[in-house]
């Protein structure tokens, strides 16, 4: 089975696989771009209107790889695109109108993301719930008392389909009847990551939710591409809970991200208690202290309305206004 995609899907693939030598464009500097109001027709003719160090440090960049020809690019866009198709994955870009409403938002956005399942406009009201992969019963426990709780007031639940706590809040989620998405740190068409998850990842299938990733299809698991996916799992949501995690951990990282995002983060009182970084944010009003879900439910619609006015934000910029 062949995806189905527009030749603007094609030209903004295209831009993200050219290289010149062992440099690539900024993905998220074409993300933005693409939506602007001179848009992709003038990024397939090298310019980039942006004012700003990535712009003035990718423009030679692009208008040198332009110069030696989409050719290669192309190839190796069709290429990743059979393996998404094999893999019964499709794709969204910032070009089109179902990309997520919260990911959109975030300076650092995907330009694209190839999924399996569903995307569901229910994600719009979704929560993140991360932490170690070295996992304390204690901790697992709190994470699906958690992702059970918010499912009972329709909260969407995310994660990234790691070991640990992220296992604990997906499968709290389909038990209780709840959605759940994945960010993943693999390509779509790659072996889910770890290999112990795979059936984690059918069960979130086959119950209606979805498995996302900002990567070639065919990429496989790297040092750098679980950061990379903190991003999107931080970007996607109205905010991220944070249940158990050192100084060293990725969902430390992506507290700090969400923050930066503009997201809501929540930090249960244990890992404040425990973890200097947590108590650091919370002093430093970064975050806010969960002793219980309500304190997360209650703040949703101020979430929400902080999304709105950053759409809005984001769509006069757009606009040159």
């Amino acid at each position: 089975m062949d995806l189905d995609i527009t030749a603007e899907q094609h030209d903004l693939l295209t831009l993200c696989a050219l290289r010149v030598g062992d440099a690539s464009l900024d993905w998220s500097l074409l993300a933005r771009s693409a939506q602007s109001p001179e848009g992709l027709a003038a990024l397939m003719d090298g310019r980039l209107s942006e004012d700003s160090r990535a712009a003035t440090k990718n423009r030679p960049l692009l208008q040198q790889a332009l110069a030696a020809g989409l050719d290669d690019a192309r190839a190796r866009v069709d290429e990743e695109l059979a393996a998404a198709a094999e893999a019964g994955a499709r794709l969204v870009t910032v070009l089109d109108k179902d990309y997520p409403a919260n990911l959109r938002v975030i300076g650092n956005l995907p330009p694209f993301l190839f999924y399996r399942g569903e995307l569901d406009q229910r994600d719009a009201r979704s929560i993140a719930i991360v932490g170690t992969r070295q996992a304390s019963e204690a901790g697992l426990r709190r994470a699906a008392r958690m992702a059970r709780e918010l499912v009972d007031h329709d909260v969407v639940i995310a994660s990234g389909l790691a070991k640990g706590i992220d296992a604990a809040a997906h499968q709290a989620t389909l038990t209780a009847g709840g959605r759940t998405f994945a960010v993943m740190g693999t390509g779509i068409a790659a072996p889910v990551y770890p290999a112990e998850n795979r059936p984690l990842a059918k069960a979130i299938l086959d119950a209606g939710g979805a498995l996302l990733s900002q990567f070639w299809p065919t990429s496989p698991p790297a040092k750098y591409t679980f950061p990379r996916r903190n991003v999107v799992t931080s970007g996607t949501t109205l905010g991220s809970v944070v249940i158990e995690a050192s100084s060293t951990s990725g969902a430390k990282m992506q507290a700090r991200l969400a923050a930066e995002h503009g997201k809501l983060v929540f930090l249960i009182r244990s890992l404040a208690d425990t973890q200097p970084w947590a108590k650091k944010m919370l002093d430093e009003d970064r975050a806010i202290l969960v002793t219980a879900s309500s304190d997360i439910t209650n703040r949703l619609g101020q979430a929400a309305d902080i999304q709105a006015a950053g759409q809005q934000r984001q769509q006069l910029a757009l606009a040159g206004l």
